[in-house]
């Protein structure tokens, strides 16, 4: 025998078919690779697209606070029970708060923000009577008459279709 029949392979009938499955098994292991990637990059699109939306969404809460802002230092006239055209009178105590209850029905459509035309910004505005302007002002035995103003509460959001939806609230004083 010679040395080069020690290193000869095995016969051609036993190596038919061997890379074919090596290739098969590379090419599966691509495929899985490929698919875990894919599911990466829809999942950070979907992340992307909902922190679009929630930015979106808090502009047009945050416009129709800031309308409803201006709709107060007009000191309009607010009903002495319910709600007339997003004016609220002061909530009744132990009621649902309004900007829970599914039921109200008292908001008001603001003006759409530019480049969000899907979110309809609403608010609406309660009358919380008169309070002190400076801390310890009403305690006085005869208080000034520039001690009290007005104090409202504006509850603004937004809503778009099948999205979130945003509520913002403030406490403002004029």
């Amino acid at each position: 025998m010679t040395h080069f029949s020690i290193l000869r392979l095995a016969p051609l009938q036993r190596r038919r078919g061997a890379a074919l499955v090596v290739v098969l098994i590379l090419l599966l292991l691509m495929t899985l690779l490929g698919l875990a990637s894919l599911r990466g990059t829809l999942l950070e699109e979907r992340m992307g697209a909902n922190a679009l939306d929630r930015s979106l969404g808090f502009q047009a809460a945050e416009a129709a606070l800031r309308q409803a802002e201006t709709v107060v230092l007009g000191f309009p006239v607010f009903p002495a029970a319910g709600c007339v055209a997003g004016l609220c009178a002061a909530p009744a105590g132990g009621a649902l708060d309004r900007w829970t209850n599914p039921a109200f029905n008292g908001w008001v459509n603001a003006a759409l923000v530019p480049g969000a035309a899907v979110v309809q910004p609403q608010f609406f505005i309660e009358s919380l009577g008169n309070g002190p302007n400076t801390p310890g002002c009403d305690e006085a035995s005869d208080p000034d008459p520039q001690c009290f103003s007005p104090r409202y509460r504006i509850s603004a959001r937004s809503v778009a279709a099948n999205r979130g939806q945003i509520i913002l609230q403030s406490n403002f004083a004029p």
